[in-house]
């Protein structure tokens, strides 16, 4: 798995799922938490006994395996987080098992997966491990593999798409804008985020967000912030070349917004956060008739709003749209709130009647939605993603 978790705290007075369910949620995230401060060893025990269990594994990674061990522990959070919301994590898997197709994943690799996980978890799980607790991680392993080898069966579109970069055009030391024609359309929805495999980092797949809505030509834009560490988004910032020739996973995500039935939305967008809101904005403003839109745009200085202007020219044609800059630094600037993406928006109130769709780093996000939460938000109309960075 290759996603990233960003944990948020509990919402005050959750209700209690079913006593079945809920004492396999709470089995699996109490001996969770046991192992969590050694995830480090965790990663590397599974990996371990996951190569020698099927080494034909090996083959799927990297020579470099430091950004891959970090993405296990982080989408088993995730998964955690949401086993007990069926509605959000089936989807999720679904999605998650279409993506592996790129890697050539096999049912023999979620049953090596499978043995290998349960097997780190117990090492590190100490005196929490049961016989009660291992068949709780078994049912939920099951459910996981299952909706994705399900889902990875049923879908007969092709493992990747084949895209050349067309665009590349160097915003600042540290963003790029870069610009890929696939050789067929990617079927995503405004919003979504893809995996890309790119010739600078051969088997190192990096989420990307289109930030357009699909167009005509097909043609996709991303916006790449080169991050401390990032083996690829500083290869694509630095060294992306038209002529470039990229693999593209299948699309996923849930920051999309249905026109005709959706109620007014509140995005929040942090540096290149921004991207996905920009593609819903690209998609609306097709369209004459819209929710409310109210979007939050924010960064430590204003040079990090590099698409503002852009965005702002939008809300000039359309009346739905309202954008409203915000920096942590320069407080002397104009024309903008001042204070973190978090403090600005609570400010508002706690927009309880409102879709809330947030997008930016994994720092941002909590911060961001543990303040809505404590600020009166409900749980359950905010919505963001959990890819990872690098």
């Amino acid at each position: 798995m290759t996603a990233n978790a960003v944990p948020i705290p509990e919402p005050p007075n959750r209700e209690p799922t079913p006593s079945g369910v809920s004492r396999m949620v709470r089995l699996i995230r109490e001996s969770y938490a046991v192992v969590e401060p050694h995830a480090d060893e965790v990663a590397k025990y599974f990996y371990g006994m996951l190569f020698s269990l099927c080494p034909s594994t090996r083959e799927l990674f990297a020579v470099n395996m430091e950004v891959q061990r970090s993405r296990l522990l982080r989408a088993l959070v995730h998964v955690i987080q949401m086993v007990d919301k069926p509605d959000e994590l089936l989807p999720f898997l679904h999605q998650l098992g279409r993506d592996h197709r790129k890697f050539g994943v096999v049912t023999e690799h979620y049953e090596a997966v499978g043995t290998a996980l349960l097997a780190a978890i117990k090492k590190y799980a100490g005196d929490a491990w049961t016989d009660q607790v291992e068949r709780a991680w078994a049912e939920a392993y099951t459910v996981m593999a299952s909706a994705m080898t399900e889902a990875a069966a049923a879908d007969d579109g092709p493992a990747w798409y084949n895209g050349e970069v067309i665009h590349h055009e160097r915003l600042s030391w540290d963003v790029a804008v870069i610009r890929v024609q696939p050789d067929h359309p990617v079927p995503y929805l405004p919003g979504q985020y893809v995996s890309v495999e790119v010739p600078q980092r051969p088997r190192l797949w990096r989420y990307l967000t289109p930030a357009n809505a699909p167009a005509d030509d097909g043609i996709m834009e991303f916006h790449v912030r080169a991050v401390e560490g990032g083996w690829v988004s500083r290869a694509l910032v630095g060294h992306a070349r038209p002529g470039d020739q990229w693999r593209i996973g299948s699309p996923m995500g849930r920051l999309t917004v249905d026109r005709e039935t959706s109620p007014d939305v509140l995005m929040i967008a942090g540096g290149t956060g921004v991207a996905p809101m920009h593609a819903i904005i690209d998609e609306l403003a097709q369209y004459g008739d819209n929710p409310r839109v109210q979007l939050f745009y924010g960064g430590r200085t204003r040079e990090d709003l590099y698409d503002l202007e852009n965005l702002q020219r939008i809300a000039m044609s359309n009346p739905w749209l309202t954008i409203t800059p915000v920096l942590e630094n320069e407080p002397e600037v104009s024309g903008a709130e001042h204070g973190t993406l978090a403090e600005v928006v609570t400010r508002y109130g706690a927009w309880r009647d409102w879709d809330v769709l947030v997008s930016g780093s994994p720092a941002m996000i909590r911060a961001t939605v543990s303040r809505m939460l404590v600020a009166g938000t409900p749980l359950d109309h905010i919505r963001y993603d959990p890819f990872t960075l690098d």
